[in-house]
C-alpha cells in the first residue's frame, strides 16, 4: 500500500468511514448540481 503510513496517524476505524462518507457526499453533491443546473437531464430522465 502506497499510503500505508497514514494509519499510524489516523485510526482506520475513524479514517475509513470518514473517507468513504466524504466520497459519497461529494458524489451526491455533484449529482444534485448536474440535475438542477441542466435542462436536458430532467428531460432525459422524464422520458
Amino acid at each position: 500500500m502506497n499510503q500505508g503510513r497514514i494509519w499510524c496517524v489516523v485510526n482506520p476505524s475513524v479514517g475509513l468511514p470518514l473517507f468513504l462518507g466524504s466520497v459519497a457526499a461529494i458524489a451526491l453533491i455533484v449529482h444534485y448540481c448536474v440535475l438542477t443546473s441542466t435542462g436536458w437531464v430532467n428531460t432525459f430522465m422524464g422520458g
